[in-house]
Formats: C-alpha cells, structure tokens, sequence
C-alpha cells in the first residue's frame, strides 16, 4: 500500500469482539494504530459501540476511555435491553448507521477505508464508497466455523485481510500483564463519549486497564 495514501479506519467494536474471541486472542489497540499508521497516512481511527448503563457491563468503560484518549475517535449510544421469549437477557445495541454516515462524510477526504467488521449490512456501503474512488479493505476472519465474515461483504471488497493473519502485529503480549506492576498514579473516569460530545480529558483511565486489555498507561498517547 502507498505511503501516500489518505486512509481512516471504521472499527465495528462489537463484531471485531466477536471476532477476536472466536480466533482466541486480544487486541493490543496501540499496536493496531501503530501498524495502520506505517501502512498509510492514517486520518481518522472510529471505533464504534453501544453500551448498556449498568453494573454488569461496565468494564467496557474502561476500554472505550483508554481508546478516546489515545487517538481514537469513539461513537457510542445507549444499548437497548429486552427479554426475549424464552425469558433471556437481551442486548441491542446497532451502530451501522452511525458507521455509515461518518464514512460517506469522509469520503471526499481519504483514499483508503480500512473496515473492522464482518456484517454483510455493510455491503452496500462498500459499494458506495466504491462509487465515490475509495479502495475498501474489509478485516474479519474465515479461519473460523462458521466464518465471521459475510461473503458478499468478502466479495465486495476491494482486498480482503484475514485478522488471524495480523495476530503477530496487533494481538496483545499476554506476558506484558506478568511484567508490568500496578499504576499508582491517581486515576478518575474520564465517561463516553457519545455522538457530537467532547470528552474530558483531565482524567486518566483506571489502572485496571493494563490487566484487562494489555494497555501501557505510561507510555505517550499515539495519534490525536
């Protein structure tokens, strides 16, 4: 890929969750910055998601903030719950819309669209991205049963990367946990970020972010 290019990246959080957990590893999120800001002229990362306000999916939190802090741009909206026939807890939670929209507005802009996800809803959008002279790649995986990704999406797509092939480059050291020791630094909760808002970055995330997910709180922030 050109150095030259203009690319952004579109991270569908939940599907490439799903993904990365079929496959059996983590995403360390700076490494990922880093790999797609040596490929290109990286723009913009999005990393798109719905959350469900309560207890038990709060450690999502921690995440998101990391991400809006370290040069990720974060859409969020609220999650929707319901209980399905058999009595179960449901989560509905659909960002494509949102997805959709920032990518069309920012197509005038970049030559490259790098996608993070593997729903065939977003083929049409690739196609008009297409339309509009902006190479597509989409990322997702077929190295599971069944693939992840949606085969039209596949096809559509003007090159196809297989996430099982960039483990080496993105995947999170599960050593770097052992080795570390824990952040005394006083740390607040810096919130969401939702559509339109600008987060508050006085705040540093908690220090529990470096078990979780992998995250070097003590490094500099990559990206703006």
């Amino acid at each position: 890929m050109s150095a030259q290019q203009r690319s952004a990246l579109f991270i569908d959080g939940a599907n490439l969750y799903a993904a990365t957990k079929a496959l059996g590893f983590d995403i360390d999120y700076r490494r990922l910055l880093r790999e797609f800001q040596s490929r290109d002229s990286l723009l913009r990362a999005f990393y798109y998601t719905a959350i469900v306000e309560d207890q038990e999916y709060s450690s999502i939190r921690p995440l998101i903030d990391w991400l809006d802090y370290n040069g990720f741009r974060v859409v969020t909206k609220p999650a929707k719950e319901f209980v399905d026939s058999m009595g179960r807890r449901k989560v509905k939670g659909n960002m494509d819309i949102e997805l959709a929209i920032d990518a069309l507005e920012l197509a005038p802009h970049i030559d490259h669209m790098v996608l993070f996800s593997g729903d065939g809803d977003f083929r049409s959008l690739v196609e008009a991205m297409q339309r509009r002279g902006v190479r597509v790649t989409v990322v997702s995986t077929i190295q599971t049963q069944p693939a992840m990704i949606a085969d039209d999406l596949r096809r559509q797509a003007d090159e196809f990367v297989d996430l099982a092939h960039l483990i080496s480059r993105i995947g999170r050291d599960p050593g770097e946990r052992a080795s570390r020791g824990p952040d005394n630094r006083n740390n607040g909760d810096t919130g969401t970020r939702s559509r339109g808002e600008t987060p508050e970055r006085s705040a540093r995330p908690s220090p529990a972010l470096e078990s979780r997910y992998g995250i070097r709180q003590d490094d500099e922030p990559v990206g703006s």
